[in-house]
């Protein structure tokens, strides 16, 4: 009964932590939905008004991968504490970017590379989606055999690349420094 207990906790920190990051992004005055007033499960087209707005878009791929990432760094620093804490851990890691993300200082440093000049942050929905898919990608990373789950990191990254010409990589480059270089490559053909 108290095993039971305890990993019940860990899923009412999750929604706690979720329902905060829903609440702040509400404060700074994210729209709750896309502002065309419906939902999509996925958005595909980069350079459109509906990108980081609905359910699921190119970038989800990201948050998936931010998951692997975390799951893996989260068990080497932390080896003996609970699937749950770590959870809980990697959850405030990746809210705690969706806030930075939607902060103008990064909706504006986003708007000047090339596949995000539109860019206005992210609806609540696609953000909380966004911490989904987290979840999904650490979740994915414990159980899954670790060769398989390289190949899908891979796969995902280079995939996304390929189709718009960006991934997690190029987001990170571009965030940190960005090069005219990428700047030119990314206008030449992405969605």
């Amino acid at each position: 009964m108290k095993t039971a207990l305890l990993q019940y906790r860990w899923y009412v920190i999750a929604a706690l932590l979720i329902t905060a990051q829903a609440a702040i992004l509400f404060s700074f005055g994210q729209p709750s939905i896309c502002t065309c007033d419906y939902v999509k499960v996925w958005e595909g087209v980069v350079k459109s008004p509906g990108n980081s707005q609905h359910i699921s878009d190119w970038y989800t791929f990201s948050h998936i991968l931010h998951g692997i990432i975390f799951y893996w760094i989260l068990w080497l620093l932390f080896p003996r504490s609970s699937i749950g804490l770590r959870l809980a851990l990697a959850l405030g890691l990746e809210i705690s970017w969706e806030i930075l993300e939607n902060t103008p200082w990064v909706i504006d440093r986003y708007r000047e590379q090339a596949l995000a000049q539109g860019y206005s942050g992210d609806s609540i929905l696609n953000s909380v989606m966004d911490s989904v898919a987290m979840m999904a990608g650490f979740l994915m990373a414990r159980r899954l055999p670790i060769l398989f789950v390289l190949i899908a990191f891979l796969v995902m990254e280079i995939g996304v690349l390929y189709m718009i010409r960006d991934n997690l990589t190029l987001n990170i480059i571009n965030l940190l420094y960005p090069f005219e270089s990428i700047h030119q490559w990314q206008s030449a053909g992405s969605l």
